[in-house]
């Protein structure tokens, strides 16, 4: 069965998570579909930016615990390291902005998967779960990476043990997203930003996405010596030329995502 739709809309891949009777929780199949896919928008290079939402009235409740406890099924050690760890890495990894529309529940590996994209809007009635600590697991897909850079570590710490219900509008206020928005209207607004950054110089964003990758490990001086590098990277290409030549024109810009 297919379970992740894409489809192209103009240089905007969209991926959907589309298991909606299980409320887009992962089973093995979807999750080796949605690498497939993220594979896919990063080498067609007509792509420039990638658009993932779930199908249904939920995002993605995270993993199918019937799968995680089918004695014959894959277990949690490779759901975790041949289904998450790659997810998320093709994610960060990937040279192009990634933005992501909550449109429901995102709990356990779906909240995680969303927090690891680059540009997080969701609609209001949306909850965001650290589930985990409820059947005695610890928080995967990067969680305990990701969100305490997002929010800080006191309250990711307090998220992950306690499994509150966190609103849309609380974690627009705590900085775990981008911005809320109206559930009828959440995948106009969102798909409008994915259009808008796939119009930008797609190689300086995934130049930017790698110094923000590096970021969270590096020390001052060597993330000073990596930007130097980006730069002149950055400054090679089409887009540099067409945004200077653009600005001393007095006119718009039209970038190629060279």
């Amino acid at each position: 069965m297919t379970f992740i739709r894409s489809e192209i809309d103009g240089s905007v891949m969209k991926i959907i998570l589309d298991r909606p009777d299980k409320f887009n929780s992962f089973n093995r199949e979807m999750a080796l579909q949605f690498q497939d896919a993220l594979d896919k928008a990063a080498i067609d290079k007509m792509v420039r930016a990638v658009f993932i939402t779930g199908a249904g009235k939920a995002f993605c409740a995270g993993q199918d615990l019937s799968e995680a406890m089918d004695t014959s099924g894959p277990g949690i050690e490779r759901i975790v390291r041949e289904h998450y760890n790659p997810i998320i890495l093709k994610i960060r990894n990937l040279e192009k902005p990634v933005v992501c529309a909550v449109n429901g529940v995102a709990a356990g590996a779906g909240a995680n998967i969303a927090l690891c994209c680059d540009i997080v809007i969701a609609a209001t009635s949306v909850a965001f779960i650290q589930a985990f600590s409820k059947i005695g697991l610890i928080p995967d897909s990067g969680g305990t990476f990701f969100l305490p850079r997002l929010i800080g570590f006191g309250k990711a710490s307090a998220l992950m043990m306690l499994g509150d219900k966190i609103s849309a509008h609380e974690a627009e206020k705590m900085g775990m997203i981008y911005k809320v928005s109206e559930d009828n209207v959440l995948q106009i607004e969102a798909l409008e930003i994915a259009k808008r950054v796939a119009e930008l110089p797609t190689k300086g964003l995934g130049l930017t996405k790698k110094l923000l990758n590096t970021s969270m490990s590096n020390n001052l001086i060597d993330q000073l010596t990596y930007e130097g590098d980006m730069q002149v990277h950055a400054a090679s290409t089409y887009d540099y030329n067409e945004g200077v030549n653009a600005f001393l024109e007095k006119r718009k810009p039209v970038f190629k995502g060279e």
